[in-house]
């Protein structure tokens, strides 16, 4: 007996099919149930960026224990993305796979998300999948709880993530996603997309 491929919008196959097994609960209690939490969601990826998870892209905020009940705090990383219901879908999944129940995961949209609460190993590695990181807002260490983030710092044009070159040009305001821009080295003439800044 073979089992159905779940099929997105278009009629594809989805190459990461959500499933729900059937697991014992786990017995963790306090603290150690949070720092089961934490484990579990490491392995969420940003749908749109598989190289790094959601904790790393700022997204993931905070995971709390309130009686017996696992709260889960999101941002999405602006108001219109696409990718937030299925964030949440991916992250009710780990947690129930490692059998976390009960949990509830909530959506805060203050502070903002900002891409300053990305890491620098964090843009290493979207340079490394060919993603120019985001130039940072502000010289100020990012903080999580600062509503609004102004530009401080002079705007560069974006280095070539292939080539490391900084003889790049814009093409286009939206790339493969509406938070990134598309660009094109003129030293290696490779596109790239370029990680806005917010």
């Amino acid at each position: 007996m073979t089992t159905a491929v779940p099929l997105d919008a278009f009629g594809l196959a989805d190459p990461r099919p959500q499933k729900r097994a059937q697991v014992a609960p786990n017995t963790a209690t306090g603290q150690a149930r949070v720092q089961a939490a934490h484990a579990a969601l490491e392995a969420v990826m940003d749908p749109e960026i598989p190289v790094i998870n959601l904790r790393e892209l700022g997204v993931l905020r905070d995971v709390t224990l309130q009686n017996d009940t696992l709260q889960v705090t999101i941002t999405p990383t602006y108001a219109g993305c696409p990718a937030m219901a299925q964030m949440r879908e991916d992250i009710e999944v780990a947690l129930h796979n490692e059998g976390l129940s009960p949990f509830e995961v909530r959506t805060v949209l203050s502070p903002a998300w900002t891409t300053d609460w990305m890491s620098a190993s964090t843009h290493d590695k979207l340079r490394a999948y060919g993603i120019a990181p985001p130039a940072h807002l502000s010289t100020e260490p990012a903080n999580m709880a600062q509503p609004i983030r102004w530009h401080s710092l002079p705007q560069a044009t974006p280095a070539c993530p292939q080539c490391a070159s900084t003889l790049t040009t814009l093409i286009a305001q939206s790339g493969s996603t509406a938070c990134k821009a598309l660009y094109r080295c003129v030293q290696c003439s490779e596109p790239f997309d370029y990680f806005k800044p917010y």
